[in-house]
C-alpha cells in the first residue's frame, strides 16, 4: 500500500518555505504522495493521512494553545511527527534549563515569568546577580537581548546595549504584561563575524550543517512578517560544534525525533553553546546539502513501515 503523508504548513507560510519544494519531490520518488494542508483548516480529515509531519506552521505562536489542542486532536487521528509531547516541551525555551541540567552548553539565560517585578530583574541580569531562574552561567557583556521564551523566526526579540536599558525595560514589561515568559540573554558578539552554525538532525542522525548570519541589529525594529530574512550558506561544522549538537541530541528527554536543529553561537571563548533546539517546524535548509531531502524520505518510509509491523 502507498503511503501518504502530509506536509503540515500554514497559509502564509507556505510560499516561504523552501524546504517544500525538495521534501515532496524526495516523497514522490520513493512512492509517497504528499500534501500541504494547513494545520487550522478545519475541511482537512487528518485520518486519512498515515502521518502529518510538521513543516511551517510559522503562525503558532499567537496562538500556541490552539496550535498545541490541534496537535493533540491531529495525533489521535494519525502519526503527528514530531509528536505532541516533543512539540509542547520544544515550542517554550524552558527547555535550556533541561539542557543546562544534563551538562549541555547553552547561552546564558535569565528567565522572567509574569508577575515578575522587571525592574528588578533586569537590573538583577545586567550586574550578573544572583537568583531567578538563570542557565548557563555568569557573562560579562554589553550587550543584551530580550526575547520571548514562546516565539519563532526572532519575532518579538530584539538587542541593547546597556545604554538603552530604559527601552529594554519597557519591551521586558510589555511582554510580561500580556502573559508571556520572557528571556534575558548577553549578546554573544562572535556572531556578528561568524553567524550562527545550524547542526540537521535527519531520522536520528547528523546531516548537515549551515551557517545563518546575524539576526539581531542594533536599532532594527522588531521583526514584521513570520520571520527575520536569514542569510544562509554550507557549512562544514567544527568537530566542537558537532560535539555540543551531539550533546544536546542525546539530551532530548523523547525517543529520537525525526528531525532536528541545533542552532550554535560561540561564546567569548569561541567555544560552541546551544542557542536553540529546534523540534517543531525547523528550516531544514535541505536545498543546501545534496540527498538531504533523499535522506529523510526514505527515513520517513522506514518509520511507517516499521510501525505497520510492530
Amino acid at each position: 500500500m502507498n503511503l501518504r503523508i502530509a506536509l503540515v504548513t500554514a497559509r502564509e507560510a507556505l510560499p516561504l518555505d523552501e524546504d517544500m519544494p525538495p521534501l515532496t519531490a524526495a516523497l514522490a520518488g520513493v512512492g509517497v504522495t504528499a500534501d500541504v494542508p494547513c494545520w487550522d483548516d478545519p475541511g482537512v480529515d487528518w485520518s486519512v493521512y498515515d502521518a502529518a509531519l510538521l513543516r511551517s506552521t510559522w503562525d503558532y505562536v499567537d496562538r500556541i494553545d490552539e496550535f498545541l489542542e490541534w496537535c493533540e486532536r491531529c495525533e489521535r487521528q494519525t502519526r503527528l511527527l514530531n509528536p505532541s509531547g516533543v512539540v509542547r516541551w520544544n515550542t517554550d525555551k524552558h527547555y535550556l534549563v533541561h539542557l543546562a541540567k544534563a551538562g549541555v552548553p547553552v547561552v546564558p539565560t535569565r528567565f522572567v515569568e509574569p508577575g515578575a517585578a522587571a525592574e528588578t530583574e533586569l537590573a538583577a541580569f545586567l550586574r550578573g546577580g544572583p537568583g531567578g531562574c538563570t542557565v548557563g552561567g555568569a557573562h560579562a557583556f554589553d550587550e543584551f537581548v530580550v526575547k520571548p521564551a514562546i516565539g519563532a523566526g526572532s519575532r518579538d526579540a530584539a538587542r541593547y546595549a546597556r545604554s538603552e536599558a530604559s527601552a529594554a525595560l519597557q519591551h521586558l514589561e510589555r511582554l510580561i504584561g500580556a502573559g508571556r515568559s520572557v528571556m534575558l540573554q548577553p549578546y554573544l558578539a562572535r556572531v556578528d563575524a561568524q553567524g550562527e552554525t545550524a547542526a540537521l538532525y535527519l531520522g536520528g542522525g547528523f546531516s548537515h550543517a549551515i551557517r545563518k548570519g546575524p539576526l539581531l541589529r542594533r536599532g532594527a525594529g522588531l521583526v514584521e512578517g513570520l520571520f527575520a530574512p536569514e542569510d544562509i550558506r554550507p557549512r562544514e561544522a567544527a568537530p566542537a560544534e558537532l560535539s555540543v549538537a551531539a550533546a544536546a541530541f542525546a539530551a532530548i528527554p523523547f525517543e529520537a525525533p525525526a528531525y532536528a536543529r541545533i542552532d550554535l553561537i560561540r561564546d567569548d571563548t569561541d567555544a560552541p553553546v546551544v542557542l536553540e533546539l529546534e523540534l517543531t517546524e525547523p528550516s531544514l535548509f535541505l536545498a543546501h546539502a545534496p540527498g538531504a531531502a533523499e535522506r529523510l524520505a526514505r527515513h520517513l518510509v522506514q518509520r511507517l513501515h516499521a510501525s505497520r509491523t510492530a
